[in-house]
């Protein structure tokens, strides 16, 4: 009897495990929800001060939903992997390192991941636990797919969630030219096509929701293949995440039947995106209370993190970042004045500081290389990423302003050509360029009054020749002498503009046949300008602008 009562007992126990087990199954298991981050730039460390998330807070707050029960998501689109040495030291790899260990499911490209090539992209996605979308990115000769075109993820709650993923065709002059050789950036009509195939093929495969995680952007500059771009042609998108604008959309925005959202930059915020009971809502998560105050290196601030880190994220991020800045963390210098790197008003609108103090490092650099006939130099504004503080100035500093690893070129062009040069590179002055030009031993103006005329579209670039070069621009001095249309100048520059990367196609031609790599980096021009020539302190000399730019308004 005791037997058959244990035996009955038993096998109601399985029988209650057994409705359990597919109650469970049968039972959804929360909402979807989708994070993400774009344009992070190796902003990895937790700051209340700048104002940055970090990995560990975006870990956690994953880590919290699914403990809630929620189907989660994270996602990344693009220009994750360069911008500070914590990650740009190693070419990217301590930035895919902390992606894995964050559990990002997959990314798109932005341009700067191409900063170190395709065979270190290659590298890096093979050791990422995650897959590198990219459906318009093919190698030149055989336009086969250069790295995976979409992914379907297969969600706890049942959903199946299509990814496909596009990467501005801009990276061809927005990283160095030499870097992309070999691959095709779809554009166009092509990067349409491209897209509609994606849908289509994602539907076809049972996708329930469709996502273009997008590296396209916003800006004007963009078209015609900005994200918006996109959505006026393709349909069936239900989310498109963007990136490369640093576009901050609070709530998103509907495009047609497409959601869009971005998430600014450096992440300082994390998008949160919210699919339940058929509806889509987007918001931001921000961990920083601005109503406390905290210290930094002496000073307060209005400011603290008040999201909870993730430990084992937040030891892997911090002791990574502890190794960079012991190597970078040697004094060389000081300045007694801000030397400013910001973007707009800044280093992409208007002559800076910091743009002339790098110039000058740059003609400087290129005079010891070759010569005293070296005439001028120019760098692009999009190439200073950050101000340099009064106070003492290290090798970390000067990588995180300076973080391309450029070295100083010289190249001999007609002055017609460096005309056509700096007329493309302002061609939408006064709203802010990357390739907006920063000079030393010449002297122009801008007359922004003037519309810019379109000519005939670079080979192989997004941007547009002039087509009346001087309409807008006027070179009054080069070397200290008046502008000849017709004389040879030389002219020092960073390798990524010599190559004719950004605006400056102008430069290719000339650079091919006489350009010259002095072997020396852009940072280091700057190190050995400092110490050689300003005695080791940035002064008096560069608190201002020294007028070598006119922007007519």
């Amino acid at each position: 009897m005791k037997k058959r009562i244990l035996a009955l007992l038993l096998s109601l126990a399985m029988l209650l495990s057994l409705t359990s087990l597919v109650m469970a199954e049968e039972a959804p298991k929360g909402k979807l929800v989708i994070l993400h981050t774009n344009d992070v730039h190796g902003r990895a460390v937790a700051d209340p001060v700048g104002g940055y998330l970090g990995y560990a807070a975006i870990s956690q707050y994953k880590k919290d939903l699914e403990a809630a029960g929620d189907s989660v998501l994270l996602l990344d689109a693009g220009d994750a992997s360069q911008g500070t040495p914590l990650v740009n030291l190693e070419q990217g790899k301590n930035a895919i390192t902390f992606l894995n260990a964050v559990g990002y499911h997959a990314m798109t490209m932005g341009n700067h991941e191409f900063d170190w090539g395709v065979d270190n992209l290659k590298r890096l996605a093979g050791e990422a636990k995650f897959p590198f979308l990219a459906a318009n990115i093919v190698d030149h000769l055989s336009q086969e797919l250069v790295f995976e075109a979409n992914k379907i993820f297969e969600m706890p709650n049942g959903m199946k969630v299509g990814v496909f993923g596009l990467t501005t065709p801009e990276t061809l002059t927005k990283a160095h030219p030499d870097k992309v050789r070999g691959i095709d950036f779809l554009q166009g009509d092509k990067l349409i096509e491209v897209a509609e195939k994606q849908v289509a093929e994602l539907t076809e495969a049972g996708a329930d929701f469709i996502i273009l995680l997008s590296h396209l952007g916003m800006d004007g500059e963009s078209a015609p293949n900005r994200s918006v771009d996109v959505l006026e042609k393709v349909k069936g998108i239900h989310l498109l995440i963007d990136g490369h604008s640093h576009t901050l959309l609070e709530k998103g925005e509907m495009v047609g039947e497409t959601l869009v959202v971005s998430a600014g930059y450096h992440g300082k915020h994390l998008g949160v995106v919210v699919f339940e009971d058929g509806k889509l809502t987007a918001s931001l998560f921000n961990s920083i209370n601005k109503s406390a105050t905290v210290e930094h290196d002496g000073a307060v601030y209005s400011a603290i993190l008040t999201a909870k880190l993730d430990p084992e994220i937040d030891a892997l991020v911090t002791a990574a970042d502890v190794a960079v800045k012991e190597e970078l963390s040697r004094v060389f210098a000081k300045t007694t004045v801000r030397l400013n790197g910001d973007r707009d008003p800044g280093n992409r609108t208007e002559e800076t500081n910091l743009g002339d103090f790098a110039a000058d490092a740059i003609l400087w650099a290129a005079k010891q290389a070759l010569g005293d006939h070296v005439q001028a130099a120019l760098t692009n504004g999009g190439g200073i990423r950050a101000s340099i503080e009064i106070g003492d100035i290290s090798m970390n500093d000067m990588k995180t302003v300076f973080p391309f690893g450029n070295e100083v070129s010289v190249l001999e062009l007609k002055g017609s050509e460096l005309l056509e040069a700096l007329e493309a590179a302002t061609h939408s002055t006064p709203k802010a360029i990357g390739a907006f030009p920063q000079v030393a031993g010449m002297v122009f103006t801008i007359d922004t009054t003037v519309p810019f005329e379109e000519g005939e579209q670079y080979p192989e670039s997004t941007y547009f020749a002039p087509k009346n070069p001087g309409a807008r621009v006027t070179i009054e001095s080069v070397g200290g002498q008046p502008f000849d249309p017709e004389a040879i100048y030389t002219i020092a520059t960073n390798d990524f503009t010599a190559a004719g990367g950004d605006t400056y196609y102008a430069f290719r031609y000339p650079n091919a046949t006489s350009g010259y790599k002095t072997g020396l980096a852009l940072e280091d021009a700057l190190v050995r300008f400092v110490t050689e020539v300003l005695d080791g302190v940035v002064g008096e000399e560069y608190a201002n602008p020294q007028g070598r730019i006119t922007v007519k308004k």
